[in-house]
């Protein structure tokens, strides 16, 4: 190779490295695939054939692949040695050959995008009759029905590994061993929400701009995205839903085909569970009379009726052991119900230190509080919590819960502040407090963080649906940031990492959720 040659191949590798940062899914490919490609020694020479344009399979041609691995985002990737290019295939595990149809082309970071045809040859890691949906390989909701669970879990592992390797920017030694992912008690009929939908009808658009009454031919596909298209599969059942979700499923899909013609366009369709929670009868007392497609649980003392709230503006009940939490049906609160006693557990367990610290911890703040399931869940650890949010909307709901599970506002209370400056009105001793955040997909924001490092509570608890961004923040709160003085030096950290694990909130998907503990540093030199 001439020294052209590799100037040319080592600056597009840092323009890979500059450009591959947390957030957008394909940001996270784009390393999983640098990963795959240094593994293979080729980190020099991404191309594969120097400056020479590489012999790429046409677009749409079919070629012949074996899986290497699973890739951070749930599709799996596969080196093709006549291409030298990395394929991306959907719903293929580490060891199957399977046939895949190129659609699309990264050339200038040597990754191609192609659809599952068929397996030609099953990895022993692959268990088909696994699988309980017909759906799957199609819808794009689930990409791990054909592995055990406990390859899921493991594999989950791997992807709170890899973020804190790949964006953490933190040196290795400050990131401890990720623990096993902790796995949800139910693998399928876990989700307490799923929003099918429908398209509008065709030359919808144009009929309204002429004001012309739209016309369905036929009831339209109801249902979710097909994988890789922008077509709606339609999907009669789903079995990742909760049995009172999948009743309410069928329920509205003949609701919709028996009003359709009232439907100017496509719509999304609600389906979310509700809980009551009702005294079991005894001797000769009646039961209620329930609705016909109620599910009802027995749960020793009493039993829960479950079902299906379809308007969003409805209230829904959902319990966690005993803590009761009400929210509008269309508001977020998790999706998964089974987990949430051994998640909030979880967190109860590694909130405090394991051993005292110089200063008692008192109090807690629950930064991103949402409707309160940190700051109600947690309170009973803590002569007060205080829950912030800047939806005003969110704070209502957790103030109304946190009366529904007899807090007085002495010991429980909200606020509802701008995220600008979200501890101006803080008054609890740093040292004397723990924060709990749960920001959404994005992260943090450099405003928030910056914020964190200067208020300095003895511990925090960092939970996130995306362990990436989780990743990239808890890099500034244990490294620092440029500028910011939180007690330990200007641009100096300020925490430890004390734990690292993931939880599977969402079995069969590539999703996990992770839950990280940290500690001041200066609770470690004094203990």
């Amino acid at each position: 190779m001439n020294d052209q040659s590799y100037r040319f191949k080592n600056k597009r590798q840092r323009r890979i490295e500059k450009q591959a940062k947390p957030g957008p899914t394909d940001d996270v490919l784009l390393t999983d695939v640098q990963s795959l490609l240094k593994s293979l020694s080729l980190a020099n020479d991404i191309s594969n054939h120097g400056s020479e344009p590489t012999k790429l399979p046409e677009l749409q041609s079919e070629v012949e692949l074996t899986v290497s691995e699973i890739s951070s985002t749930g599709d799996a990737l596969a080196y093709h040695d006549a291409s030298g290019h990395v394929y991306v295939v959907p719903f293929a595990v580490p060891g199957d050959v399977v046939i895949a149809k190129v659609f699309k082309h990264v050339k200038d970071y040597s990754y191609s995008l192609a659809d599952f045809v068929k397996l030609v040859e099953p990895s022993s890691r692959r268990d088909d009759s696994l699988i309980r949906c017909p759906y799957f390989s199609k819808c794009s909701g689930c990409q791990f029905q054909m592995l055990p669970y406990s390859d899921q879990l493991a594999h989950k592992k791997t992807i709170v590994e890899k973020a804190y390797r790949n964006f953490s920017g933190l040196d290795p030694h400050l990131v401890p061993s990720v623990g096993d992912t902790i796995g949800s008690p139910l693998e399928y009929g876990y989700r307490t929400k799923l929003t099918p939908h429908f398209d509008g009808p065709p030359g919808g658009r144009r009929d309204r701009r002429n004001n012309v009454k739209p016309k369905w031919s036929e009831v339209p596909p109801i249902g979710f995205m097909k994988k890789g298209t922008r077509s709606t599969l339609d999907i009669e059942d789903c079995p990742i839903g909760t049995d009172a979700v999948r009743a309410g499923m069928k329920r509205e899909r003949q609701r919709v085909a028996e009003n359709i013609d009232s439907y100017l366009r496509g719509a999304t369709l609600l389906l979310r569970e509700n809980t009551e929670r009702k005294p079991k009868p005894s001797g000769d007392q009646p039961a209620d009379a329930l609705p016909g497609d109620a599910v009802v649980e027995d749960r020793g003392e009493y039993l829960h009726v479950k079902t299906c709230m379809t308007d969003s503006n409805a209230t829904t009940t959902e319990y966690i052991d005993d803590h009761v939490f009400q929210n509008p049906a269309g508001a977020f609160f998790q999706n998964n119900n089974s987990i949430l006693p051994v998640f909030t557990q979880y967190i109860r367990d590694h909130i405090l230190p394991k051993t005292p610290a110089s200063r008692p911890i008192t109090n807690l703040i629950d930064a991103y509080s949402g409707s309160g399931l940190f700051t109600i869940t947690l309170s009973s650890m803590f002569k007060r919590s205080l829950g912030i949010d800047i939806s005003a909307s969110s704070i209502a709901s957790a103030t109304k819960n946190a009366r529904l599970n007899n807090l007085p506002p002495e010991h429980a209370s909200f606020i509802a502040a701008d995220a600008s400056d979200l501890f101006a009105s803080i008054t609890f001793p740093a040292d004397e407090t723990v924060v709990v955040i749960d920001p959404p997909r994005k992260g943090c924001d450099e405003g928030f963080l910056t914020q964190l490092l200067q208020y300095s509570p003895a511990r925090v608890v960092y939970v996130s649906c995306n362990v990436h961004t989780q990743a990239r923040d808890i890099g500034a709160l244990v490294g620092g940031m440029e500028g910011v003085d939180g007690g330990m030096g200007m641009g100096k950290g300020v925490f430890e990492i004390e734990s690292l694990t993931g939880f599977d909130f969402f079995p069969q998907t590539g999703h996990v959720e992770g839950v990280a503990v940290l500690r001041k540093k200066s609770e470690i030199t004094e203990s």
